[in-house]
Order: C-alpha cells, then structure tokens, then sequence
C-alpha cells in the first residue's frame, strides 16, 4: 500500500512537535503493521525526522512572514494555498491507495477524492469550526457555519475518521451515522523522536548539555514539562506552590517550556510570591532532556484549566511510574480517576494540596502510581496503539 499523508503544521519545530503526525506515520509505515510506503507533505516550518519508509515532502517556508502559531491564522490560510497545489500535482504523479489528512487539510481532499478516487481519512485532532471561536479568528456567524457544513461534509464523505480523545469522539458519533469507520486513537505513544543527521546522545550528555541544576536528593521535586499557554494554569501552580511551600518548605519546582516572553512573565511571578529559589523555569528544551527531567521528578504536574481534548502529557504520566497531580477538569478525567492521579480543584488552594498529597511518602501515593501504569497497559501502551493502526489499515484495504 501507498499513502499520502498531509499535515498542515510546522512538523517538529522548538516551539511545537506534532506527535500525533509522527507517531500515526511511523506506525503506519512499520513492516510490523503493514508496511506502508508514505509520502508525508506538510509545512516548510520545522526539521526533518528519521522514520524508515517515509518521504517528507515540504512546502515553502516563507521565513520572512515569521512562524506559524498555534490555531487558525491567516498565514496558515496562505501556506494551505500551495499545500493544496503540492498535493494535486503529487495525485497525479502517484498512485496513492489512501490520503491521510490531518485537520485543514480534510476540506481540500474531500473535492479531490472524486476526481482522484483515493480513500480518505479524516485525522480530526478538534472541531474546526469550535477552534474559530476558542482561538478569538472569528465571530462571524456566516464563516463558522461554512466551516460546520464544510466539517460535516468532510465526515460524512470520509472513509475512515480518526479522533483523538473521548470528548471528541462521542462528537463525531453524534454525527455520523456509519460508526464502524471511526475510531478513537488517542495520542498516547512517546517513543524517542531522532532528528534526521542527529546522532543518538546519551542521557548523561543530555544532562550536562544543558547544565540543569537538580535539588539535593532528599527535595522533593514537582516537575511540569508542557507549553506555557493561558489555558496550562501555570499561574495557578505558582500561586499553589507558595501556599505548598509556606507548609513544606523543601519543596522544589522545575518548569521546562514555553517562549522566552513567557519564561519572563512566570519567573517574574515566581519572584513576586517569594518563590524565585525553590522554581525554576527553564524554558524549552529538547525532548530527551525532557525525558531526563520527569525522571528525575519526584512528582509530575498537568494544572491545565482549560479544554477538551486530553494533553498529550498525561499517557506519558500514567507511565512513568511517578505520582501526578492534575486538575479536575474534562480534559483530564476523559482519561484520570482518583485512582490512577490526585486530581484536585483547578485553583492555587487545591493545587497546594495536590502537591502536598502526592508527594508523601505513603502507600496511597504508592497505590495510584501502580494503578496509573496498569492503565497504561491495558487502554494506551504501544500495543494497544498499533492494535487500532492496523485495524485501521485493514478495513481501508477492504473498502472498494
């Protein structure tokens, strides 16, 4: 089988790493699964990676127009406009027997399905038309309702559907009349990422690269390793922090992520509440020093307080083998119970009891992390994953 998959993103850049693009890709190419031969297009943005069996396509980079940012943009709009003219010119140089298309890119392959008879699947990671909305684009009633019909259109029309948590799963069954063809595969697998040209480096040389000061062992340490974004409630983590902290004061704080404008914002708040000591934010780093960090966490954090779609954080903290806190909302209990996490009120009191809680040394704690990782395996481990990828593969393989 030959695929094209198209992802309209800035495919691995230090601002954002499309996981679900390369893990479904990666998957999907495997001699273990099937074997598909794939053509992946996606933006100018970003490095390439090293999946066998896979040939990344880029489209122009426009690097004088600056970086393509999270949600709709109208510079998105402007670099779809020759994703769209690469796609057509790559159906008709190649035979492919299914288009992959991740979001946006849905809209434009399901009026070239017909005229190129290819099978389509629908990567949908939200709702479209919601994201004009959350992401302030556009109020216009007319714009929001094109891209509902748009959006219906491309699930009905689609072969296979693809979505990425509960929340929107149970939407798109509402929707949809044939449910066999849609499946819900969360983005829960977080192999190693290896940059094409990038030599394996070793955890040690990771660590002393970036010279990451750790606590003294006996600390506990809470590490949070994530975006910075409004809706992450990091603010709310600081503030419960101090509070954790007026109660025990050997708590210790790494925060890895976001912009540099962020990185000041927060550490200048971390100032303010008299906690500049004991947090430590760090900006972006690499996804294996990453790594290195939740390892050397005493406790691990997800104090989002806003949205749906559950982090793709959480399935790497089910598996860690580390107590998380995480805050109460839908977009974490779609996935957490009181079992597997202490999820607490999305407010600095309860993330100072989420933090005191989970880092006792006691047999609760000790419960919950055991729990969590038999979550893991049994709902969201590799083989669960790749279970849902070639079933996939096979009911495209036997539509006509």
């Amino acid at each position: 089988m030959k695929a094209l998959v198209i992802a309209p993103q800035p495919f691995f850049t230090p601002r954002g790493t499309p996981f679900s693009v390369y893990y479904r890709t990666m998957v999907t190419a495997e001699q273990g699964v099937q074997g598909v031969e794939v053509d992946l297009l996606t933006y100018g943005e970003g490095q390439d990676v090293d999946i066998p069996g896979v040939r990344i396509i880029r489209g122009p980079r426009f690097a004088f127009l600056g970086n393509v940012k999270t949600g709709p943009s109208v510079l998105k709009l402007f670099l779809d406009l020759f994703l769209i003219l690469r796609t057509i010119g790559l159906l008709l140089t190649n035979r492919y027997d299914f288009v992959h298309a991740h979001e946006e890119a849905v809209f434009f392959c399901r009026y070239l399905k017909p005229v190129f008879r290819f099978k389509l699947v629908y990567d949908m990671h939200s709702s479209l038309p919601q994201q004009l909305t959350n992401f302030n684009f556009t109020r216009s009633g007319f714009l929001i309702n094109l891209f509902k019909k748009l959006e219906d259109s491309c699930l009905h029309n689609a072969e296979a559907v693809i979505t990425i948590c509960p929340a929107l799963a149970e939407y798109v069954d509402g929707l949809i009349s044939d449910k066999d063809k849609h499946q819900l595969i969360e983005n829960s697998i977080f192999e190693p990422v290896k940059l094409a040209g990038q030599k394996n480096v070793s955890e040690k040389e990771e660590s002393v690269l970036h010279d990451i000061e750790l606590p003294d062992s006996d600390a506990p340490l809470i590490v949070y390793a994530g975006t910075l974004e409004h809706y992450q409630g990091i603010d709310i983590m600081l503030e419960g922090f101090a509070a954790a902290q007026k109660k025990n004061n050997k708590l210790q704080m790494i925060i890895a992520g976001g912009s540099v404008q962020q990185v000041e914002q927060y550490r200048a708040m971390a100032k303010n509440l008299g906690i500049e000591n004991a947090c430590k934010l760090i900006g972006r780093v690499p996804q294996q020093q990453a790594k290195w960090l939740m390892d050397k966490a005493t406790v691990l954090a997800s104090p989002r307080t806003e949205g749906d779609n559950t982090p793709l954080k959480v399935y790497e903290l089910l598996a860690s083998g580390k107590p998380m806190f995480a805050t109460n909302i839908y977009s974490h209990t779609q996935v957490l119970t009181d079992d597997v996490a202490f999820l607490v009120d999305p407010t600095a009191e309860g993330m100072a009891k989420g933090m005191l809680e989970s880092t006792r040394n006691d047999d609760e704690v000790e419960r919950r992390v055991k729990n969590a990782q038999k979550l893991y395996d049994d709902k969201y481990s590799r083989k669960v994953y790749v279970s849902k990828i070639r079933k996939l593969l096979d009911q495209l393989a036997c539509v006509e």
